[in-house]
């Protein structure tokens, strides 16, 4: 099977702007994001379904350590999640900060980005 955009993501041939990483997860910002800080959780390996994940309780570990470092960084109670598939074939969680002013679409400022990222990567020390 050719390698999906995401195992691509992971393999460092498609840039990211990635905030954790370990041997089971991987967590970037979305690309087309709903709110600042919305991240896409994924497994390193390749599964079509979060479903399929052999571990999916590892994995969900993740999501949830990284969902706290969200609630932190951007001092908001509500993570919006999202278990979705139907846009890339390779299992991934969304998370959104629901803060004010939250809408459907988000546009980064230049530089905003990492700037985003950095906040939630120390949230997670």
């Amino acid at each position: 099977m050719p390698k999906c955009i995401f195992c691509k993501i992971i393999a460092g041939e498609i840039r990211s702007t990635k905030v954790y990483e370990d041997n089971v997860a991987v967590s970037f910002l979305d690309i087309r994001p709903e709110a600042a800080g919305h991240l896409l959780v994924i497994p390193r390996e390749h599964y079509r379904w979060v479903w399929d994940i052999p571990n999916i309780g590892e994995f969900y570990d993740r999501v949830g350590k990284i969902a706290n470092a969200q609630r932190k960084a951007f001092n908001t109670e509500q993570i919006i999640s999202r278990v979705v598939g139907e846009d890339v074939a390779h299992a991934h969680v969304w998370l959104i900060p629901a803060t004010n002013g939250a809408s459907r679409t988000y546009t980064y400022k230049p530089g905003e980005t990492e700037e985003v990222a950095e906040k939630i990567r120390k949230a997670l020390e």
